[in-house]
């Protein structure tokens, strides 16, 4: 294994999950019980980087799972244009590592004060988001010293899937989640050369997913461009034929997260669709492709959890490509691991 502080909390992911699970079991329930009895109409996410792709995530599961609409909040609303908003009865989820950015502060400070309950999903427990939430989900990643973020962003997959799979009752996604520790303690696996060698010596590529794994897909993009400077961007797979495909040539890079769920078929189509331009496809799935590379990662046991076992496969990947371009994951250029904007 690497001697990278990223791939050692990489590693941490599986006892990260484990310890959220157990630790919060009843602070999730009561706050899933607090949610029935609330009914809101909708809910808003309060979050950036890393943290905005969880709540995208978090998007996703509560439309699907529970038929509410959920949208982000842009944080300068409150820290810059002071613009009052109108969410009586709704919930706003605030997902953060650290809980001190001042806009990501005052936008859950002004959620509330417009008459939303607010749910913080944040690592520091001594932090403003946290002491200042009507509701309190630690992550319990444990400290987290590399820049780029990766069993935290792990645990705040898992806590909001915890919360949406308590809020609906959802006997099997619970039982699922009982048993993903156990996988990603599993999922040990180096990526494979070829992989590595791949995104290394690329300069740009897309990387594509649909449904939950679109918002695993950002993620993925915004680690090679944090880790190994490479210039990705990331698509849903519903999106990419309406233009950007216009810049594919040949042996052009697409890393594609296959879903695990409805949209599964479609995507491979799309995925077909893009090789016929050129395209050269990177897969990451837990079954392997016979007409691309695939980076085979385990089942999650459940649409919803294989998605986060095939970004934690993929922080690997992220790990070797940094380093195999002689670069320290650790501490990239230009960043910070705490960003406090205004």
């Amino acid at each position: 294994m690497s001697g990278t502080v990223m791939a050692l909390e990489i590693a941490q992911a599986g006892a990260a999950a484990r310890r959220q699970l157990v630790l919060n079991a009843r602070s999730t329930d009561e706050a899933a019980r607090r949610l029935r009895a609330r009914r809101p109409a909708f809910v808003v996410t309060i979050a950036r980087g890393s943290s905005d792709h969880a709540a995208l995530f978090l998007k996703y599961a509560i439309e699907v799972r529970l038929g509410l609409a959920c949208a982000s909040l842009g944080p300068s609303i409150a820290s810059l244009y002071h613009a009052p908003l109108r969410l009586g009865g709704a919930v706003a989820v605030t997902i953060s590592q650290s809980g001190r950015s001042p806009d990501i502060v005052a936008m859950q400070q002004a959620a509330k004060d417009a008459g939303a309950m607010t749910i913080a999903l944040v690592n520091d427990v001594q932090s403003p988001v946290a002491e200042e939430a009507d509701a309190l989900l630690p992550l319990h990643a444990g400290p987290e010293h590399s820049v780029a973020a990766t069993k935290s962003m792990i645990a705040s997959l898992i806590a909001g899937v915890s919360l949406v799979a308590n809020w609906a009752e959802d006997a099997d996604l619970i039982a699922a989640l009982d048993r993903l520790p156990a996988i990603l303690d599993a999922s040990k696996h180096p990526p494979p050369d070829a992989a590595v060698e791949t995104l290394a010596s690329s300069t740009s590529l897309f990387v594509i997913g649909r449904g939950a794994t679109f918002a695993i897909a950002a993620e993925a993009a915004l680690k090679l461009k944090e880790t190994s400077a490479i210039h990705a961007e990331a698509f849903s797979s519903a999106e990419v034929l309406h233009g950007p495909a216009g810049v594919i040539g040949p042996g052009f890079p697409v890393l594609a997260f296959a879903p695990a769920d409805a949209a599964r078929e479609g995507f491979f189509a799309t995925v077909d669709r893009l090789a016929s331009f050129g395209a050269a496809p990177l897969v990451m799935d837990a079954d392997k492709h016979s007409r691309w590379p695939t980076l085979v990662a385990p089942d999650g046991g459940h649409p919803l959890l294989t998605p986060i076992v095939a970004l934690h496969a993929f922080y690997r990947l992220a790990e070797a490509t940094a380093c195999r371009r002689g670069r320290d994951p650790d501490q990239p250029p230009h960043l910070m691991k705490v960003t406090r904007t205004v």
